[in-house]
């Protein structure tokens, strides 16, 4: 098994953080316990790229339960925890990743996962369809894959209508529940404990400003408000705009929301969204964080071309860009996702039913045979997601009668 990580002496702390996540992780220690006994990804190579954390190394104990070949490589070298990535070469997966890697290191982890010529993708962001788009020679034996981010469904739906998607992929970020858990709630908490964790900052009488009001805004919209915060969204869809006045904030114009905020998170999954147009209008001390997948949403460029000084981690994962006005901005994480770069990511109980998605369409795909193009998840498989988590949480349902379920199914009433 070919690896590359920073120090294997590491393990053993990797191996205690995993253990202590799995305890949060009720549905993924059911489906390892079914997949060991099953064996239903038994022959299976599977690619992945995918945050290196603790809950991600709880996902791959599940599917090398199951008997899958798993070789993994990071999704971003700030999330990258190196004790976790020396846990999981331990266990046999075959891992490249290091933290805080260049950008050649970075590509070439992606490329080396896919040269283990895997059957099954699971990839984050489409990063490791870009590189195939590039190695069509790498893309021999890849049957289909799985896609667990907003902003890679929206390249996957891109691609499909250009003609450019030669595999099948599942939307998996598009279910009901992955929308609600991760998206909503995942991300609101992890934005908002990485913004404080990082400065310190009192979100209680702040304005903070959220740039897109999808799931992941106005989970963290949500969340800053609940502590206090004077909660601003900025938009480009009307309905979603309506969506966050009848939540209960106020929108308006990037262009004139600059100079109410304090705190601003982008959330868009566009580029250039906080410019130098805007960093001119900011108040002293305005921190600048990014929610979006990829680090274009604040131009960093633009922000570094405005300052007249930059003072690098006066906090940790804390830049200071001092403004011809005197005006002092606080990049947060170079601009690059904000939850995963200066906090730990989502709570181990979300990724728990996200991870629990992912490991049950992957064990879909062994058995049917799908046209390229985007798919979604099968609806039973999120539904059965949805009750594993209920049953851990001892949360019991109702069922339907059988007149009701008469009624339902017939218009004849």
């Amino acid at each position: 098994m070919h690896f590359d990580v920073a120090d294997l002496a590491l393990a053993v702390e990797g191996q205690r953080r995993t253990d202590f996540a799995e305890r949060a992780m009720p549905v993924l220690g059911r489906l390892r316990a079914r997949f060991a006994a099953q064996r239903p990804l038994e022959g299976v190579r599977v690619a992945a790229c995918m945050h290196v954390t603790p809950e991600t190394a709880a996902l791959a104990r599940v599917l090398t339960a199951g008997g899958a070949e798993l070789h993994l490589a990071a999704s971003n070298p700030l999330s990258t925890q190196d004790d976790v990535a020396a846990a999981l070469v331990e266990q046999g997966v075959g891992v490249h990743a290091r933290h805080a890697v260049d950008r050649a290191g970075y590509a070439a982890h992606l490329t080396a996962v896919l040269q283990a010529r895997p059957h099954l993708l699971l990839d984050d962001g489409c990063d490791l369809l870009q590189v195939l788009q590039q190695r069509p020679e790498l893309a021999r034996g890849v049957r289909a894959g799985c896609e667990e981010t907003t902003t890679g469904v929206v390249r996957l739906r891109q691609m499909a209508a250009e003609g450019a998607l030669g595999l099948p992929m599942v939307a998996v970020n598009d279910t009901a529940i992955q929308l609600l858990v991760a998206n909503r709630h995942g991300t609101g908490q992890s934005t908002v404990d990485a913004v404080v964790r990082a400065t310190g900052t009192l979100l209680a009488g702040s304005t903070v400003v959220v740039a897109g009001y999808g799931w992941c805004g106005a989970g963290i919209a949500t969340r800053a408000r609940g502590l206090g915060a004077s909660v601003v969204v900025t938009e480009v869809d009307p309905g979603k705009a309506l969506e966050a006045v009848l939540d209960g904030h106020r929108v308006m114009p990037m262009s004139a929301a600059a100079a109410l905020g304090d705190v601003f998170v982008t959330a868009t999954g566009s580029r250039a969204v906080l410019t130098a147009e805007h960093f001119s209008l900011m108040r002293d001390g305005a921190v600048l964080a990014n929610a979006g997948h990829f680090d274009v949403e604040i131009d960093v460029d633009g922000l570094a071309a405005s300052a007249v000084e930059v003072h690098r981690r006066v906090r940790p994962h804390v830049d200071e860009y001092v403004l011809p006005s005197g005006s002092r901005l606080l990049l947060l994480a170079q601009g690059r996702l904000v939850n995963l770069s200066a906090a730990e990511g989502h709570p181990p109980a979300v990724m728990d039913v996200s991870f629990a998605v992912q490991a049950l369409t992957l064990e879909w795909l062994t058995g049917v045979e799908l046209a390229p193009g985007v798919h979604e998840v099968p609806a039973s498989l999120d539904a059965e997601v949805a009750r594993m988590k209920l049953a851990a949480l001892g949360v019991g349902l109702d069922l339907l009668t059988a007149e009701q379920e008469r009624y339902l199914s017939s218009w004849r009433a």
